[in-house]
C-alpha cells in the first residue's frame, strides 16, 4: 500500500485528490495538510510514502518544507512531488534542488497523476514527462561552474554514459534504445549510479550529472 500525504491550502485540490488517490486498491491517502509547518509534522508523525506538495501555502512554503524533509535523514524514504499551477513554475527549478523527487500539473490527467505517484515511489521521477526536457533546460541554463568530476570515478563507464543520457531527460525506454539495451538493463544502470553516487531519486541524479560537468547546456539540442 502506498501511503500518500497531502499538502494544499485549498480544501477543495486536497478533496478532487484525495477521492481520485483514496479509490485506488494500492494508495491509501493518511493525511492532508493546509500549510507547510502542518505538512511537515505530519510526514514526521506519519511517514509516508509520497508527499503531493503545494509550493505557495501559509506559515511555511511548500519549498521550505521540501528542503527540511528532504534534509532529514530520518525522512529518507519520503518521496516529495511539488503541485503547480503552471508547467514552469518559478519555483520548480528550486524545489528540485532542495531535494523534491519531480513535478506534477495541477490539471493533469487522472491517469497521469496515479501514474506519477506510483512512479515516485518506485524511484523512478522526474515527472510530467511532456516538460521534463524543459526543466532540464532551465537548470542547465542557471548551473554553476561544474566542481570537481572526482565523484564520478565511482562510476563505471557504461553507469556514467546512462547518467548523462538520463541527465538529458531520457526515459528508461529512451536509454535502451539509444544504447540498445533491454529497459531493465538501462534502469539497473540508472539504479547503480544512484546508489554509488548517494542520489535519493532520478530527480537527484539529473542535478548531479549538471553539477559534476557530465552534462553541460547546449546538449539537449
Amino acid at each position: 500500500m502506498i501511503r500518500v500525504l497531502l499538502a494544499d491550502d485549498q480544501l477543495l485540490v486536497r478533496a478532487g485528490f484525495r477521492a481520485l488517490l483514496d479509490a485506488q486498491r494500492d494508495i491509501d491517502v493518511v493525511g492532508e495538510a493546509a500549510d507547510g509547518e502542518q505538512a511537515l509534522r505530519q510526514v514526521r508523525e506519519l511517514a509516508p510514502d509520497a508527499v503531493l506538495m503545494d509550493i505557495r501555502m501559509p506559515l511555511m512554503d511548500g519549498l521550505a518544507a521540501t528542503r527540511l524533509i528532504t534534509e532529514d535523514p530520518e525522512l529518507a524514504g519520503v518521496k516529495v512531488v511539488i503541485l503547480t499551477t503552471f508547467e514552469l513554475d518559478e519555483y520548480v527549478f528550486d524545489a528540485i534542488r532542495a531535494g523534491a523527487s519531480g513535478f506534477l500539473v495541477k490539471d493533469t490527467e487522472p491517469a497521469e497523476l496515479l501514474r506519477a505517484v506510483r512512479a515516485v515511489v518506485a524511484g523512478d521521477a522526474l515527472l510530467s514527462p511532456g516538460v521534463t526536457r524543459r526543466l532540464i533546460a532551465e537548470f542547465a541554463a542557471r548551473s554553476k561552474e561544474p566542481a570537481a568530476v572526482a565523484v564520478l570515478d565511482r562510476l563505471t563507464d557504461r553507469e556514467r554514459e546512462v547518467m548523462a543520457l538520463a541527465g538529458i531527460g531520457l526515459s528508461n525506454e529512451e536509454i535502451a534504445r539509444r544504447l540498445v539495451v533491454s529497459p531493465l538493463t538501462a534502469k539497473t544502470h540508472v539504479s547503480r549510479a544512484m546508489v554509488k553516487l548517494g542520489a535519493r531519486d532520478r530527480a537527484q541524479l539529473v542535478v548531479l550529472a549538471y553539477e559534476s560537468g557530465l552534462v553541460r547546456p547546449g546538449w539537449l539540442g
